[in-house]
């Protein structure tokens, strides 16, 4: 019986056509809009992670209670030590030392003077390490405009927009003015390996990315750092292990009152982004919610007028002889494969719609800009498990749905009227 449907289905395009394409298009909007929400709040939780708050962050108690002014005044001493315990207590989470400053940059002239300042916010990171993931982790080497990555001490990398807007190219000179661990004035003099553009206003216009010993040194912040930020080995945040991580690091220091013992952070607690992630949780459940029983409405809604169309054929079939109970499930059978049909092709569309977005993205600019949480100025899609069966829920349960009520009309045929009905 199946192969003689799906031939019916393929011959009679008035009765298979239209279904198909409604639920191709509904799949299709189902499926996409599933990546879309996953991938912006995916980005958000990377970009906030990669650059800012870590998996897990360990800084001071005076450092974390004051952490958007920067004050390295506060920060971590004993720095290789602590990080080497840590590797060792957690061996799950990949540990990284981080010096966030801020300070001024001086473009010099050919003379030496000065013809260009413009404040900068600095990082210093690992780059020379051997093993080290931290410029892949933030994606500085996609990121690079002009030049390459550093390849030795005293070369740092710039924003590609303060260069441009004082004139600055590799192997330019450049001064940082800014403070000491102990409030003095600290410069130094680097030369730019190469400029970047992450794609974050905030960052792009005005950073310095410099190696962590530079920083340390032109800060006068001898084994000591600011941050210290953890990750999970497979890249992807758990909350659930980062609090208990969390909970058994802090009950170790409970007792201790000095302002300067350390103290953990997970990503959630920081820069407002507990509230956030459970607002867009909530958000994204609702709005995929709605947006599926929509599609399941209009897919209910297509499936129904099908077999409403359909009310003189199942007449002229009871006339010949067929059992209502055969009509009936063989309507519901041709909507299996209907929806099937139409739940594949959508499918597929929305997942090739999902991948390119994926790779490709949606510039929203200065639309996503401003406030304390880091966003990407390009928002992508990110296609997981459930992107190959979440187009079906409306896309097959709903046809066969609306099949099947439209078909309890075969049960109310009175064969006695059919002759009647025929000859009108």
């Amino acid at each position: 019986m199946i192969r003689f449907l799906i031939k019916g289905i393929m011959r009679d395009k008035n009765r298979s056509l239209l279904p198909i394409l409604v639920i191709s298009i509904g799949v299709f909007l189902t499926v996409l809009g599933s990546c879309w929400f996953k991938g912006i709040f995916t980005d958000m939780i990377d970009v906030n992670a990669n650059f800012s708050t870590g998996h897990v962050k360990v800084m001071t108690r005076a450092y974390a209670e004051n952490v958007d002014q920067m004050p390295n005044d506060l920060a971590l001493l004993g720095a290789s030590e602590f990080v080497r315990e840590l590797n060792t207590t957690y061996p799950n989470l990949e540990w990284v030392e981080r010096i966030h400053f801020g300070g001024l940059l001086d473009v010099p002239d050919a003379n030496g003077e000065t013809r260009g300042q413009g404040m900068a916010t600095g990082w210093g990171i690992d780059f020379f390490s051997p093993g080290s993931n931290e410029p892949e982790r933030m994606n500085i080497p996609g990121s690079i405009v002009q030049g390459a990555l550093p390849s030795q001490p005293g070369e740092a990398l710039i924003s590609d927009d303060f260069a441009r807007r004082f004139g600055i190219s590799p192997g330019s000179p450049v001064t940082l003015f800014g403070s000491t661990m102990y409030g003095g004035m600290a410069f130094a003099n680097f030369t730019v390996a190469g400029t970047v553009r992450f794609g974050m206003r905030a960052l792009d216009r005005g950073a310095i990315i410099i190696d962590i010993t530079d920083a340390q040194a032109a800060l006068d912040m001898a084994d000591a750092t600011g941050e210290i930020l953890g990750f999970f080995r497979d890249g992807q945040y758990d909350g659930e292990k980062a609090a208990a991580i969390k909970e058994a690091f802090n009950a170790r220091y409970e007792g201790d009152p000095d302002e300067f013992a350390p103290t953990m952070l997970r990503l959630n607690d920081q820069n407002g982004l507990e509230d956030y992630l459970a607002l867009s949780e909530s958000i994204s459940g609702i709005m995929i919610f709605v947006f599926v029983l929509a599609m399941s409405i209009v897919l209910w809604n297509t499936g129904l007028l099908g077999g409403l169309r359909r009310y003189n054929e199942f007449g002229i079939r009871l006339a010949m002889g067929e059992e209502k109970g055969h009509i009936y499930r063989s309507l519901i059978t041709e909507s299996v494969l209907i929806g099937t049909i139409g739940s594949v092709a959508g499918t597929a569309l929305g997942l090739a719609a999902a991948f390119y977005l994926q790779e490709y993205g949606l510039d929203f600019g200065d639309a996503v800009q401003g406030g304390g949480i880091m966003m990407p100025e390009v928002f992508r899609t990110r296609v997981g498990p459930e992107a190959f069966y979440i187009g079906f829920i409306p896309g097959l349960f709903s046809m066969v749905l609306g099949n099947a009520l439209s078909g309890i009309g075969i049960y109310k045929r009175r064969t006695s009227v059919l002759i009647k009905e025929l000859s009108v």
